[in-house]
C-alpha cells in the first residue's frame, strides 16, 4: 500500500510587508517540501494582512501585474510542492474594486484553479468590531473544485464557511478535500471555528483542511489560529493551536502536517450514504 498524502498547513501572522511574508512563504515551501508533502497551504490574505486601505494600496496588483504571485510560481516549481495561496487581495478588471482570491498553483508552477471568495464579511460583532469587506470587495460567482494530489478539492475562503450550500454544491461537484483558508476574529473563532469545521466535514464526507491566520498582526488586528485538519468522520486529526498556545513563533508561521487518507472518505460516506439518500428521497422545502 502506497503511504497517504501529506497536507502542509502553514498557520501564518502575516504583517504588512509583502516582501517578508514572501519571505515566511518560501521558507515554509522548504520546511514543507524537506517533510515529504504534497501540498503547502497557506491561509486566507496570506501575502498582505492589512486594514489601512491606504497603506495596503501600493502592494495590491491586478493578477497579471502581480509580482508576488509569480514569485510564488516560481517557488512551487523550484521546490516541486503543490501550492494553495490561501487567499490574496487583487485589483479587479476596473482598477479600484479588489477581489479576494484564491490560487491553486501545481508542481510545474502552473495555475490550476482560481477561486474569488463568494461571500462578503459585513458584520457587527457583539463585542464592538465591525467589518464591511464589500465596501471594497466584489464577491466571486463561481464554484471550484480541482484535481490536485490530495484528491480533488472544493474551494471557499473564511466567511463562505457558514454558508452550507455551497459546500453541497461542491460535494455534488465531486470534491473529496475541503479547503477553508481563514482570517477568522478570535471571538468569532472561540465560539464557532472548531464546531463549523467539523459539521462541513461530517455533511460533505470530506477532508476539511483550514488555514489560519493567528496572534496579533502589524494592522492592529487580532486572528483566532487554530488551524484544523479534520476527517470525513468529524474527528480532528491536527489542531496547530492558538495565540496562547505558542503556535505563532518568532518565526512568523507554524506548519502542521496531516496525511489524507482516502479510505477515511470511503469509510465515512459508506456509513451514512447522504448522497444516495438525497438521491432517493427527494423533497422540496
Amino acid at each position: 500500500m502506497t503511504n497517504p498524502p501529506i497536507a502542509a498547513l502553514m498557520q501564518m501572522t502575516s504583517g504588512t510587508d509583502p516582501d517578508a511574508n514572501l519571505a515566511h512563504i518560501a521558507l515554509g515551501m522548504e520546511q514543507a517540501a524537506a517533510q515529504g508533502a504534497v501540498m503547502l497551504m497557506l491561509p486566507e490574505m496570506s501575502l498582505l494582512l492589512d486594514r489601512d486601505r491606504q497603506r495596503a494600496a501600493p502592494h495590491i496588483y491586478t493578477e497579471q501585474d502581480s509580482p508576488h504571485l509569480r514569485e510564488l510560481q516560481n517557488l512551487a516549481r523550484q521546490h516541486r510542492l503543490w501550492l494553495h495561496t490561501g487567499s490574496i487581495a487583487f485589483l479587479a478588471q476596473d482598477g479600484q474594486r479588489r477581489v479576494n482570491r484564491t490560487h491553486v498553483i501545481d508542481a510545474n508552477g502552473q495555475i490550476q484553479a482560481r477561486y474569488d471568495k463568494i461571500h462578503m464579511f459585513d458584520v457587527s460583532l457583539p463585542t464592538g468590531e465591525a467589518w464591511t469587506e464589500s465596501a471594497l470587495y466584489d464577491g466571486g460567482n463561481q464554484v471550484v473544485v480541482v484535481d490536485t494530489p490530495l484528491g480533488k478539492m472544493g474551494l471557499s475562503i473564511c466567511y463562505d464557511l457558514r454558508f452550507g450550500e455551497l459546500y453541497r454544491r461542491l460535494t455534488d461537484m465531486g470534491a473529496e478535500v475541503i479547503a477553508i483558508p481563514a482570517a477568522f476574529t478570535v471571538p468569532t473563532g472561540e465560539a464557532h471555528w472548531h464546531v463549523l469545521m467539523r459539521a462541513r466535514a461530517i455533511e460533505t464526507g470530506c477532508h476539511v483542511l483550514a488555514t489560519a491566520q493567528c496572534g496579533q498582526h502589524a494592522d492592529g488586528r487580532s486572528t483566532y489560529g487554530h488551524s484544523l485538519a479534520v476527517a470525513p468522520w468529524g474527528e480532528v486529526i491536527g489542531d496547530a493551536g492558538g495565540d496562547a498556545d505558542g503556535s505563532a513563533q518568532d518565526a512568523g508561521f507554524h506548519i502542521l502536517y496531516a496525511a489524507i487518507d482516502p479510505q477515511q472518505r470511503s469509510t465515512a460516506r459508506s456509513a451514512i450514504p447522504l448522497a444516495r439518500s438525497r438521491a432517493m428521497r427527494a423533497v422540496t422545502l
